[in-house]
């Protein structure tokens, strides 16, 4: 089955918006596929993006592009079905570089990738005032 696009387009939300400024450095910028915006978090530990998917999805690749610098070393992943509480999928640990990082392999197939929505979690930034920066997020799979 091949794996489409599920992000955007969805209901998302994000912890922080550097100043408030959603014009410049919103979470729209995201997925944009614009090389010259990106959302740009306000400082404080623990930054997130939740995605809340129109129908219930099967997550099979993440794919996140950081400004280097503003990356997080670990990204905790969590998802559940409408209703439910969230649960923890996997830990991610990206690079602090400004390529595009694709995570595949072992740790989405499992059960609870089946979700209608996904908390993605930055937990430890390598900026020193916790700000994270994502010029791309996407995640892939399949509509059930």
């Amino acid at each position: 089955v091949p794996s489409l696009r599920l992000s955007p387009p969805c209901p998302c939300r994000v912890s922080s918006v550097l100043n408030r400024d959603a014009k410049q450095f919103g979470k729209k910028h995201m997925f944009d596929a614009s090389e010259e915006t990106c959302w740009n978090s306000d400082q404080g530990t623990c930054q997130w993006v939740t995605l809340d998917f129109p129908h219930t999805v099967k997550v099979s690749q993440l794919h996140i592009q950081f400004q280097g610098g503003f990356s997080s070393r670990l990204c905790t992943l969590e998802g559940c079905r409408a209703g439910e509480e969230l649960v923890k999928i996997s830990d991610l640990y990206p690079q602090d570089i400004n390529a595009m990082q694709i995570s595949f392999g072992t740790v989405f197939q499992v059960e609870e990738t089946v979700l209608d929505k996904l908390k993605i979690t930055f937990e430890n930034s390598t900026d020193f005032f916790g700000r994270i920066v994502v010029y791309h997020l996407g995640v892939l799979g399949e509509r059930l």
